[in-house]
């Protein structure tokens, strides 16, 4: 058990069913009246975030959200398969928990599962990574003092703008978070 006097930044509890992770906290004691714990709470599961108070002697149970990386081994269908590196065993998970970032995972990448009592509620991409250029139009030099992109596809099938510089075959690095262009891989 947790009260809510005890709340710091990053706290995990569970409070009417859900799963709720503490982002900001303010103790707050007026010159009238009883102290308060003002919050700034989002939901593990859906990203929500609420403001709310508590009295700092309500008590909510721990949450334990398990954290673990797991190997992408391949997809079917609607299901994606990750590894566990310590067992070995292939876990399958729904399409519809992956984040927006796995549009650049291939396969053999190890990502972050996050679950709450057994159940994955979301998988983290690698925050970058390296992919090679399948298709985009030839490069050119010059241009350079502007920038000017153009839309390549990369070997996962994603798309992402480019400087007009980089040609197919090319291994460059991506920000997952945001799907940017960063640099060229070095070789």
């Amino acid at each position: 058990m947790i009260t809510a006097g005890d709340f710091r930044n990053g706290v995990t509890f569970e409070m009417d069913g859900k799963v709720m992770q503490v982002v900001e906290f303010q103790h707050v004691k007026p010159g009238k009246g009883a102290a308060f714990v003002r919050t700034k709470i989002r939901n593990v599961i859906t990203g929500a975030v609420v403001e709310t108070s508590f009295s700092p002697t309500d008590k909510f149970e721990n949450a334990y959200v398990e954290r673990r990386n797991m190997e992408f081994s391949y997809a079917d269908g609607n299901l994606y398969y990750f590894m566990d590196p310590e067992t070995y065993e292939l876990e399958p998970i729904d399409k519809s928990i992956l984040s927006d970032g796995f549009r650049f995972v291939k396969e053999n990448m190890v990502c972050t599962v996050s679950a709450y009592k057994g159940k994955v509620f979301a998988v983290e991409a690698p925050t970058f990574v390296e992919l090679e250029v399948a298709e985009t139009d030839p490069g050119f030099a010059g241009n350079t003092a502007t920038n000017v992109t153009k839309p390549a596809t990369l070997e996962t099938g994603a798309e992402v703008k480019v400087p007009l510089f980089i040609n197919p075959g090319d291994r460059i690095k991506i920000d997952t978070r945001t799907g940017e262009y960063l640099e060229r891989a070095k070789a």
